[in-house]
């Protein structure tokens, strides 16, 4: 029997409440809706950090990036470790297995290394396909509105998304036609700021008709002082949401963009005759503010907005349609899970994620985990370090150098009000630092020796 073929889809900066399956916010997005509802979609997945280059990292190692000191992206500050291309590398042992390996997209898993020494036969690149897109781009072109988005020139066909579907199509032609099971990677660095979709997707969405983020009319009372900071690192201090949605227009606009180029490429799965054998993942590295607590980007928080990610896994006749309500560490636990998938082994110690395979497969929803654990070390403003921990109905993040937060989100759903200091919690806050502790404990993080007696004990002002 053929072994089952990996398709990979990721994108960046995805919030969890911008895709149609969760109905939150009206954006448009049929071909996701493909992946998710023909398998299992997560309610309950975070990001295991909040920032591009660690989540990768985590990603492929299996490990929590501070492991590594895979702290923050390269090149911003200071220098930063990475995850080591002479370790284990799951993808590697996948490629070893006979699998044909291709990978389309970012690469930022390791600056000293390339896709290959990680398993991958053939790379087209990020820089690849941006020279494909500058030399399709009509002269004088020009981009007005930075950061907050505008409509892109490029035709959709010469679109960076557009041209991750058209080497991911001819990856899998190949790959098909070799009779070896393939295990392609897609990172595209959709939608993540600044979002310049094309038309028709450029005016998909009439930014009147956009409804506020739930949390736009955030006050920072009682919050660390940073938050408040960033809207003046970013000039933000008076930008109302009559600005606010037009970005949120082009964002919406940019997901529908890259939903359509993921359907290009799961019809050809499908004229392949190859769908039913493959195991399709989307993910996405974490998710985006786009102006939800009147901040941009991601960086010094630990909101819903970037935490909370979507994720789906399909494969049929396998993983039966449903809506996984477990916590789920993304990064961290999908090593774990697509090893399990295949029945492959693992060293022992590797991995400090959960293998979901019984709960997906056999409905045995075993794992015991209640809560997901985030990690955050600051970036371009600082470095700034936080631990959240989320479980049903509760967030509380140790912030080790300003106030802690703590938020109800049964009361309080777009974290608005932070809670630490009420008495009515006290016991709840308590727990929820034991149980921090532990999980960091678990995964080496180096955070917490001088700090033990500040999380378990609450010893702050």
């Amino acid at each position: 029997m053929k072994k089952p073929n990996i398709l990979y889809i990721q994108y960046d900066q995805q919030r969890y409440d911008c895709v149609s399956m969760t109905g939150k916010y009206p954006v448009r997005t049929p071909n996701l809706e493909r992946i998710a509802n023909n398998g299992a979609f997560f309610t309950k997945a975070y990001t295991p950090i909040p920032v591009c280059a660690p989540a990768r990292q985590a990603l492929f190692s299996g490990r929590r990036p501070e492991a590594a000191g895979g702290l923050w992206n390269p090149h911003i500050v200071f220098p930063v470790g990475h995850i080591d291309a002479a370790d284990y590398s799951w993808t590697r042992a996948v490629h070893d297995s006979g699998y044909a390996t291709g990978y389309v997209g970012c690469w930022e898993v390791n600056p000293d290394a390339a896709p290959s020494d990680y398993g991958f036969e053939r790379f087209v690149s990020r820089g690849e396909i941006n020279k494909y897109v500058a030399e399709h781009t009509p002269a004088g072109a020009e981009y007005k509105n930075g950061f907050f988005g505008d409509a892109n020139p490029v035709p959709l066909e010469d679109s960076f998304t557009h041209q991750v579907a058209r080497h991911a199509i001819a990856m899998l032609r190949d790959f098909t036609a070799s009779g070896k099971p393939f295990y392609i990677h897609l990172d595209s660095p959709e939608p993540h700021l600044p979002c310049r979709p094309s038309a028709p997707f450029d005016t998909m969405y009439d930014p009147d008709k956009i409804p506020a983020w739930d949390s736009i009319g955030e006050t920072f009372d009682g919050k660390p002082y940073i938050q408040r900071q960033q809207l003046y690192n970013w000039e933000l201090e008076n930008r109302t949401w009559n600005e606010w949605k037009r970005t949120a227009a082009m964002y919406y606009g940019i997901i529908s963009q890259y939903d359509d180029a993921v359907g290009r490429i799961l019809d050809e799965l499908d004229r392949l005759g190859e769908t039913e054998n493959t195991i399709i993942i989307y993910a996405t590295d974490h998710g985006d503010m786009c102006g939800g607590h009147r901040l941009i980007d991601k960086h010094y928080n630990m909101y819903e907005d970037i935490t909370h990610v979507p994720l789906a896994i399909r494969w049929d006749g396998h993983i039966s349609p449903q809506r996984y309500t477990g916590y789920v560490q993304t990064m961290l636990d999908l090593p774990a899970t697509l090893m399990g998938l295949l029945g492959m082994d693992v060293p022992e110690g590797k991995f400090q994620g959960a293998d979901l395979t019984n709960a997906l497969i056999r409905g045995e929803h075993t794992d015991g985990r209640d809560f997901a654990v985030s990690t955050y070390n600051g970036q371009q403003f600082g470095l700034f370090c936080e631990r959240m921990i989320v479980t049903e109905g509760y967030k509380y993040v140790w912030n080790l150098t300003d106030t802690d937060e703590f938020y109800d989100h049964a009361s309080d759903p777009a974290e608005l009000k932070n809670e630490i200091h009420n008495d009515k919690y006290t016991e709840i806050i308590a727990g929820l630092r034991k149980k921090l502790y532990g999980e960091l404990e678990r995964c080496y993080d180096p955070i917490i020796g001088w700090n033990k007696k500040q999380l378990l004990e609450g010893r702050k002002l």
